[in-house]
């Protein structure tokens, strides 16, 4: 296709190209003077030394060499700005928005007696205390999906919550909070309907109590294998448990709920120029229409906020969010700091490559996937929210940390934005992927569940791929397999650890 040039803000004093293009093609009446990549932007105007450079009217940074119009603007042109300050931020009622309404207000999904959500799965999970366990229960998995599974047809699933957390780990380290409390909530997902069973190995630190309520700790649901005499015994224990267990997931089955009971994570991860103008912001507006319907909502990834921080601020309802707010981006300012770098550590060869120059630009179009709704709480990483709504969950935008953090804290289905392609899926919620180019389904046909780059080339809205995405959620919510669901594209499960390891 011929390229066009996007401007996202009239202030913008850049806009990106929808297609590649050479040095001297016009391109919407601008005559280029260099080799410009797919996705990146070139000079609307001649620009100097030290002069901010525009994008969704927002400074990406200043310029350390001049410029001509219609040169070509990327990441080793640009100095970063100045990080909004965290102290400046302060509760003001929030401004009234009105969100879009759903046409469609129920799922089938799988009620639970306790909590606020319902599963949009029904699978046996297998927690375990220790990496030590792991092997034992990857066997214990092939065994019950082999020879137990296929006796109860309403299981969907079953899959071990391995990790490298446990043992030695400084258990009674201030920041131990945050994996232990993601591993524990863990257990509780809605997906699983209420059945807990624990594999631990005996010795480890990380013991059975930082998991379970002392009523939760029995042998109909906790195990440790150094109590049984060799490997054999070990799982004949355990198959004994998971027919008990598998035995009354048996007896859920899908009803008709409201979309109330939805708990729904938006993640982006190998994002790209397009990111931001596509698939975020139908997402944005995917979320939006959810909210709208009572669901609850969950975005997260800090550093892909922190050039935004000030602008979450004003959507929090309450003093309470906005306070919250600032310790958990205060905190990882902090963590950033001890290893030696802040957020400009975050943007990836790969963003770069597809036009995104630092971290303030990615993070301007990692925060439109949030949409326009009210943040009603923020919570921490691996934390359960108590309200329902928007939520900003303050994790790492890392996607294999994102992920399970997300998990911990009750999605029952993730819908992923992406760039520049990316196989990640979660075997404990189903993953829904979205792009960003058209180039981009057309190379991943089966991997790529949702393509938003019609906005880009003009033949959709934003409204219109928001409206085909939240669709999209409420069938896979109901059963409907994506295509990492279809192939088994299962991401290992990386518990955000800040604490020491001994």
């Amino acid at each position: 296709m011929k390229a066009r040039l996007i401007q996202i803000d009239p202030a913008d004093n850049v806009a990106i190209l929808t297609e590649a293009a050479s040095k001297g093609e016009v391109v919407t009446g601008l005559v280029l003077l260099s080799d410009i990549p797919q996705g990146h932007k070139v000079a609307l105007m001649d620009l100097h030394k030290g002069d901010a450079v525009l994008r969704y009217g927002v400074v990406l940074g200043y310029l350390l060499e001049d410029v001509k119009q219609g040169m070509w603007i990327n990441e080793h042109m640009l100095e970063l700005p100045e990080q909004p300050s965290l102290s400046e931020l302060q509760f003001s009622q929030p401004d009234e928005v009105r969100l879009p309404q759903p046409k469609r207000t129920t799922f089938e999904g799988y009620e639970n007696p306790d909590g606020p959500f319902a599963g949009t799965r029904n699978i046996l999970a297998i927690t375990t205390t220790v990496q030590c366990v792991s092997g034992v229960v990857d066997q214990l998995v092939k065994r019950i999906k082999g020879e137990l599974l296929p006796k109860y047809p309403n299981v969907d699933s079953v899959v071990a919550i391995n990790h490298a957390y446990g043992c030695g780990v400084a258990i009674n380290a201030p920041d131990a909070v945050i994996p232990i409390r993601s591993i524990r909530n863990t257990i509780k997902n809605p997906n699983f309907g209420g059945q807990v069973m624990v594999v631990g190995l005996g010795c480890e630190k990380l013991t059975v109590d930082k998991l379970l309520d002392e009523g939760e700790i029995t042998k109909d649901n906790v195990i440790m294998l150094q109590d049984h005499p060799g490997f054999a015994a070990m799982m004949e224990a355990l198959m004994q448990m998971a027919k008990s267990k598998l035995k009354k997931l048996n007896e859920r089955t899908r009803t008709t709920l409201p979309i109330a009971k939805l708990c729904i994570g938006m993640q982006c991860g190998g994002s790209d120029a397009f990111s931001g103008i596509t698939a975020n912001p139908a997402a944005g507006y995917a979320s939006d229409l959810l909210v709208g319907g009572g669901a609850t909502v969950m975005f997260s990834e800090v550093t892909e906020v922190r050039d935004g921080v000030h602008l979450l601020a004003k959507r929090c309802t309450t003093k309470q969010a906005v306070d919250k707010l600032v310790a958990e981006i205060g905190w990882y300012d902090q963590y950033l700091a001890k290893g030696g770098v802040d957020r400009s550590a975050n943007p990836t060869p790969g963003n770069k490559k597809g036009g995104l120059s630092n971290i303030v630009e990615k993070a301007m179009g990692s925060i439109v996937k949030s949409g326009k709704a009210p943040i009603v709480e923020v919570i921490g990483a691996g934390e359960l929210p108590t309200k329902q709504g928007l939520i900003f969950a303050a994790t790492p935008a890392s996607d294999i940390v994102c992920g399970p953090s997300q998990l911990a804290s009750g999605i029952t289905l993730q819908v992923f934005m992406t760039g520049r392609g990316t196989p990640y899926g979660l075997a404990e919620v189903p993953v829904i992927k979205v792009c960003s180019r058209n180039v981009m389904k057309e190379m991943w046909q089966d991997l790529i569940d949702l393509d938003a780059g019609s906005i880009a080339t003009g033949e959709a809205t934003v409204q219109q791929v928001g409206e085909q995405l939240f669709n999209l959620i409420l069938d896979v919510a109901s059963g409907q397999k994506p295509y990492a669901e279809q192939f088994g594209l299962n991401n290992f499960l990386c518990y955000f650890n800040p604490a020491p390891i001994t």
